[in-house]
């Protein structure tokens, strides 16, 4: 390991701990500390809340919410309404969502956190030694250090790209005026969310994606739903297509894209190239770490390709009291799971000389809000097929559920993996209105141990949308009811007659 050769281990410290960035990650292992009378310093180079607040969660779930009631709008006529002449105001839209992100700003500010009992410093941090941090010209040390950098949108390099000009999910907030026709270059959860919104505010929307379907992560049912949904509201789905250039000329920018095979490889009986015109592209192809000028490669602290940092179990990076957590050491990049590797990073770094925890993944949920929404914790199919796991499949049709069918939200399904003939779930997925709140009853029932049995004798509110949890562990139950014992049971009650 290279270092400054004067910068040796302190006796004394200026803190416990110092953590870099302020989102989600850095925000949670700096309140953790302060809780337990730790002295933190938190560095933040730009905007507290990092991307979440700024440029992610937040902003998208706003505009995402306008472009659903102008959807809802469009439906009146279904509940019995007078049609409505929808009229999106763009600008107006885009300035309700930075006013929900001012409202939601005060709890991630330096006030509230310096309230806290955290020191916040506004500026660039660099790593100088293990236990030493240059900001602002001057050297501050701690016994630990935690980095929560963060990422940023990853832009391929296509010809033509910089010179016509690109959006991110970072940069896309400073639109004030509605894109005629809307490119979105990637067709994962960002690309599908905020196509979905700008399509249903006016804009023609195309979304271009290098494999065979949407949603890739997800299992091939639930790309089809989405497909057929986004579809349906207007979108052209470019799905095994690759994005190869950009052109500009008097009539407009245009993005060639060429056909490619299934697994995004190009081959000989792939389609030829398809010429998509545009005012605005979206880039959203992925997320790089937020490694770089930080002296980390000084420190010999290991980073994968995509910059993310390498950790072990206890999110200790290969310099042990450097920790790092969040979307710069995925390998997940949601902001609940950033705050539950924060937990890890913040208890081991503080007290990992008496006792260490290894993180748990063994529960993680997600979820896509699009409509309809996509919720998953656990193994999905293609997870357990790949890890060579077995598991029954029980499906439940959420068209079948009362409280869906009044609200005219009658169509996705839960989807749940089980042990084969047990009531175990290995994992669980759900298509549908309010999916993402759904999930929430099988989350707590596989951290806790809790089976389908135990769903299925909960008494659900009726009518309610979490019915569809309960009936799902009946379609279950019914496939595995106890013949032997019912046959015994039919001839008892027959004596009982006679």
């Amino acid at each position: 390991m290279s270092q400054n050769p004067k910068l040796k281990k302190p006796r004394s410290f200026d803190a416990n701990l110092i953590v870099i960035g302020a989102g989600s990650a850095g925000l949670v292992s700096s309140y953790i500390a302060a809780a337990v009378k730790a002295k933190v310093i938190l560095i933040e180079r730009d905007k507290m809340g990092g991307d979440c607040l700024n440029t992610g969660c937040v902003p998208s779930k706003a505009i995402l919410r306008s472009a659903k009631i102008a959807e809802y709008m469009r439906r009146a006529s279904e509940f019995g309404l007078a049609q409505v002449d929808v009229q999106p105001r763009f600008e107006q839209v885009m300035a309700r969502v930075k006013r929900v992100v001012a409202e939601i700003e005060p709890h991630d500010s330096v006030e509230r956190y310096t309230g806290l009992g955290v020191d916040c410093v506004l500026g660039e941090a660099k790593i100088a030694s293990p236990w030493h941090v240059e900001i602002n010209g001057e050297v501050l040390t701690a016994r630990s250090i935690i980095i929560a950098s963060g990422a940023r949108p990853f832009v391929p390099p296509i010809e033509g790209l910089a010179e016509a000009g690109y959006l991110t999910s970072d940069s896309v907030w400073s639109l004030t005026e509605l894109p005629k026709k809307f490119v979105v270059l990637g067709g994962g959860p960002i690309g599908c969310e905020l196509g979905q919104a700008f399509a249903r505010l006016g804009s023609e929307v195309t979304i271009v994606e290098m494999l065979d379907r949407l949603l890739i992560k997800e299992d091939e049912d639930v790309s089809a739903v989405v497909q057929q949904s986004l579809e349906r509201g207007g979108l052209q789905c470019l799905t095994g297509h690759r994005a190869v250039r950009v052109e500009q000329d008097e009539t407009g920018k245009f993005l060639i894209c060429e056909g490619v095979g299934s697994q995004g490889v190009s081959s000989e009986g792939a389609g030829g190239e398809v010429k998509v015109p545009f005012d605005q592209v979206l880039v959203t192809v992925g997320r790089r770490a937020n490694t770089e000028n930080m002296g980390l490669k000084g420190l010999g602290i290991r980073t994968r390709n995509n910059g993310t940092i390498e950790t072990d179990k206890y999110m200790r990076s290969s310099v042990k009291n450097i920790y790092a957590c969040g979307d710069v050491a995925g390998p997940y990049q949601f902001t609940h799971t950033a705050a539950h590797q924060a937990w890890y990073a913040s208890v081991n770094a503080l007290f990992g000389m008496v006792k260490k925890f290894a993180v748990d993944y063994s529960v993680i949920p997600w979820a896509t809000f699009i409509d309809p929404e996509v919720a998953h914790v656990g193994l999905s199919e293609l997870d357990a097929n790949e890890k060579g796991i077995k598991y029954e499949v029980t499906r439940y049709g959420i068209d079948d559920l009362d409280r869906a069918i009044t609200e005219g939200e009658a169509h996705g399904f839960v989807k749940v993996l089980t042990v084969p003939d047990k009531d175990k779930i290995l994992g669980v997925t759900i298509v549908g209105h309010h999916a993402a709140e759904l999930l929430s009853e099988f989350v707590l029932a596989m951290k806790v141990g809790v089976g389908l049995n135990k769903i299925l004798g909960t008494i659900h509110l009726y009518p309610g949308f979490a019915e569809a949890n309960k009936y799902a562990a009946g379609v279950w139950k019914k496939a595995h009811q106890p013949e032997g014992l019912l046959k015994w049971v039919r001839r008892f009650h027959a004596w009982r007659r006679n």
